[in-house]
């Protein structure tokens, strides 16, 4: 028999009420956020760290379009200008696969402070969503949890950014969840410091690693449309296998592979997304517990293994962990459109996108690049969760299948689907429309805007 206990009831304090309120600050919220203060309604962001910014900031997810050549076709807007803003703030550098630049996790901070103050939105860090406040099917607000205890926070309209749809599911909107066995594995993302990197450099010259060079085991047998292969990738894995082969990395670790984001001239090599960890649920803490310490312990394996096996290496030490577990895949909502793998791999057409998104499909053993100029659009209906009133969804926990989701759920995607959430939110304060009702036409007029490409 499971032991209980009961909470005694009791008031919580409303502390704050504000007309657009968005849970979570990564790309999809932090795009919800300025993109409907931009529209000049007031807007109040709750984060559960002490920085907003999302994978960007607390996982240290830095390669924000690492998809980007020279005939993709990308929808601008707000994932634009973060990379703008960050390169003007001296926060970013070339990314070393793509013609896009790799966004600095710390100095991005900062750049996402100045933004959330410009635009004049309510900021609340460090509050943790806890629950809806529900008035029947209609949601009214969220209860968060803190040091100041618990707190009550109403909004004309809510935008659920937390990745995982918390807000959706505690609302009581239909969920899809996958079981952990099908779940994308989770990284520890971690940064080196002490790289010589002339003799780094000169390494990856001599050995050049293409995407073809992903094949090989598990997580890293990947199907792409071909053109792929033989294209430059910064991967490493050679080190690793050398690794295991003489017992450094025990032999069930041959998931121990991935890629390195830039080599600075300071010596530091950033953005080593190198393990790749299966089984783990994302909304489960014990998996999260268990896995942020198995993921510490299996980057620490591969420095050593870089150290012995990697030229310019030798030297090399932990210069920093992301603050949290990189999480890919847990809930999506199911929504008034689901999105396919058929659309995300044809180029889907909708009346009410929201958003154009390159065709680039990243997981479940599926990579293909947009080199070629192909885009697919993001119907505003997939960010409508079914039978929950005033709420929308943004970033990866939009409505999708797995194939889909492989596209959507990237930062820059999150983006796109971010904006569209904030910019619907704010026209439904405004003219008093429930959000499946808002009038598409002047949705899209206002992106654009924005600096949105819709079509």
């Amino acid at each position: 028999m499971t032991k209980f206990v009961n909470e005694p009831a009791r008031r919580v304090d409303v502390i704050h009420e504000t007309d657009v309120l968005v849970v979570g600050s990564g790309p999809g919220g932090l795009s919800a956020a300025l993109a409907a203060a931009r529209c000049g309604v007031e807007v109040t962001l709750v984060e559960r760290f002490g920085c907003f910014g999302g994978n960007m900031t607390t996982v240290g997810v830095e390669g924000f379009a690492w998809y980007r050549h020279e005939q993709t076709v990308e929808a601008g807007g707000l994932g634009r200008e973060f990379e703008e803003r960050a390169k003007e703030a001296g926060a970013a550098v070339p990314e070393s696969q793509s013609l896009s630049y790799e966004i600095d996790s710390e100095g991005f901070k900062l750049v996402a402070d100045n933004l959330v103050e410009e635009a004049g939105i309510h900021p609340m860090l460090h509050r943790m969503f806890v629950a809806p406040i529900m008035d029947g099917n209609r949601i009214r607000g969220i209860i968060t949890e803190s040091k100041a205890g618990r707190e009550a926070i109403l909004a004309t309209r809510v935008i659920d950014a937390t990745g995982d749809a918390d807000v959706a599911n505690l609302a009581g909107a239909p969920i899809q969840q996958s079981p952990k066995e099908e779940m994308m594995a989770v990284s520890v993302m971690f940064h080196l410091a002490g790289v010589d990197r002339k003799k780094f450099m000169a390494g990856v010259r001599n050995d050049p690693q293409t995407y073809k060079d992903w094949g090989g085991g598990g997580e890293w047998n990947i199907e792409t449309s071909g053109k792929e292969d033989d294209m430059f990738s910064p991967f490493l894995k050679k080190p690793f296998e050398q690794a295991i082969r003489e017992g450094l990395i025990p032999e069930h670790l041959d998931t121990i592979a991935g890629t390195w984001g830039a080599m600075h001239e300071t010596g530091e090599l950033s953005y080593m997304n190198l393990t790749h960890m299966d089984h783990c649920d994302g909304t489960n803490p014990d998996d999260l517990t268990h896995f942020e310490i198995e993921g510490r312990r299996q980057a620490m394996l591969a420095i050593e293994a870089l150290r012995r096996y990697t030229p310019g290496c030798k030297q090399a030490r932990l210069r920093n962990f992301g603050m949290t577990l990189g999480i890919r895949d847990t809930r999506k909502i199911d929504a008034q459109y689901n999105m396919t793998e058929q659309d995300v791999r044809e180029q889907a057409r909708f009346d009410d996108s929201v958003g154009v998104y390159p065709e680039f499909i990243d997981g479940y053993g599926i990579l293909i690049l947009p080199t070629t100029g192909r885009y697919m659009q993001i119907p505003y209906r997939s960010m409508l969760p079914k039978q929950i009133d005033n709420l929308l969804v943004a970033g990866r926990a939009t409505g999708g299948d797995r194939i889909a989701h492989a596209a959507t759920r990237n930062m820059s995607c999150c983006a796109v689907s971010g904006q569209g959430c904030g910019v619907a939110a704010a026209i439904s304060v405004r003219s008093g429309q429930a959000l499946e009702s808002i009038r598409i036409g002047e949705m899209q007029k206002t992106l654009e805007a924005q600096g949105v490409r819709i079509k």
